[in-house]
């Protein structure tokens, strides 16, 4: 599997289920293998769980890196999507509702069966509007367990049907709905006369929102909001496991094949300017995407990364920001652990070149590389280099 390949399965990942991670094996000697795991392999995710626990292992920010007695490196780099809240119902909690999710991260959804209700004019925040009955719901919209769904429906009626579906799919993070005491105890007990499992239905917030006294759209709206950060921050944690950044992770997926180089931030001590998980594609000749800071620290990783192209496979490097800080007019101070890795890099006699191009049939010389020579080429491919060997500065 390319690079390019590999993070293209990495966004399929997170735009179905709206989290995956990168793991990464380094081994001793100079090889390494990467691969994508995301809910979808329970199996899978419950072990990145389990190795995130393991005591020798570090996690910072979204990034877990286990280093093994036998000199290999397990690197662990977790990816979510922004939140997404399921507002069903367009009416005046939800026109109150869809600011107040959009100015805290999430990415906004609002369904309603009224086209005078659901449409853009009205809910210009959101990033998506659709308007179609509430039976319809769960063929136009696969809920995920990382979804946040608010139902203020403007009837128990449609209130059922929307939980209905819900309780019978994949439990999101957080399900609330609003109503009286005596409409939501109708609602529930509809739901298990039909059969639905009790303990899910307990865990659905109604009423709906923090008790703050809220009258007013506007007033429930805040109240809501402030149950949804409550339940994501505090339940969850999730601002315990952050996400590394997605944007280069899309250049990845679109040309990750055009560097010959990648450095990922995996610790860092200190006051530094990046957070962990940050990551700078290079190529040989120096076009960027991305960055781990920046100044002399980067630059100083780069040439770091243009030996890791001439010899292959992969090593770690320090980088000391106290010096850099200084000679960039920086506060910063603190170090910098990265991982080098040539991932689709061969050494032909000194000449970097991608290993993904095919000498013609019948022979053994590689096609041209930038500097127009041409080399014997080893057997080496992406992901390996079985002839190098690892440092760590």
């Amino acid at each position: 599997m390319s690079i390019t390949d590999l993070y293209h399965e990495l966004i399929e990942g997170l735009e179905a289920e709206g989290a995956a991670a990168v793991v990464s094996t380094y081994r001793q000697g100079g090889g390494f293998e990467k691969r994508v795991v995301s809910p979808a392999d329970a199996s899978g995710w419950h072990a990145l769980a389990g190795l995130r626990g393991h005591p020798q292992a570090r996690t910072s920010g979204p990034v877990t890196s286990l280093d093994a007695e036998d000199g290999s490196l397990t690197l662990i780099e977790h990816y979510t999507t922004k939140p997404r809240i399921i507002i069903l119902g367009a009416g005046h909690i939800a026109a109150a509702l869809a600011p107040l999710a959009r100015i805290t991260e999430f990415e906004v959804v609002v369904y309603d069966d009224r086209p005078s209700f659901a449409n853009r004019q009205r809910f210009p925040e959101a990033d998506t509007v659709i308007c179609d009955g509430f039976t319809q719901l769960f063929k136009r919209l696969h809920v995920r367990e990382t979804d946040y769904v608010v139902v203020v429906t403007r009837g128990h009626k449609h209130d059922q049907d929307c939980l209905a579906g819900i309780l019978a799919g994949p439990e999101p993070a957080y399900t609330g709905m609003i109503g009286s005491r005596r409409r939501v105890a109708i609602v529930m007990d509809q739901l298990r006369k039909k059969g639905f499992d009790g303990e899910r239905i307990g865990r659905i917030h109604s009423p709906i929102g923090l008790k703050i006294g809220a009258v007013t759209p506007g007033e429930i709206a805040i109240s809501i909001m402030a149950e949804l950060i409550s339940v994501k921050r505090l339940e969850r944690g999730e601002g315990e496991l952050a996400s590394c950044e997605r944007g280069i992770a899309e250049t990845l997926a679109a040309r990750g094949d055009d560097f010959d180089a990648l450095i990922t931030i995996r610790t860092s001590t200190g006051s530094v300017p990046i957070e962990t998980g940050a990551k700078l594609a290079m190529t040989y000749a120096g076009e960027l995407s991305g960055t781990i800071g920046g100044g002399c620290s980067e630059a100083d990783a780069m040439q770091v990364a243009r030996e890791v192209v001439n010899t292959g496979g992969w090593r770690t490097h320090t980088i000391d920001m106290s010096d850099a800080a200084e000679d960039d007019g920086m506060v910063c101070g603190g170090t910098l652990d990265v991982v080098i890795e040539a991932p689709c890099v061969a050494r032909w006699d000194g000449v970097a070149a991608h290993c993904h191009p095919e000498p013609a049939e019948g022979s053994s010389t590689a096609p041209a590389v930038d500097c127009g020579q041409e080399a014997p080429r080893p057997a080496v491919g992406c992901f390996a280099a079985e002839d190098s060997s690892r440092s760590a500065d």
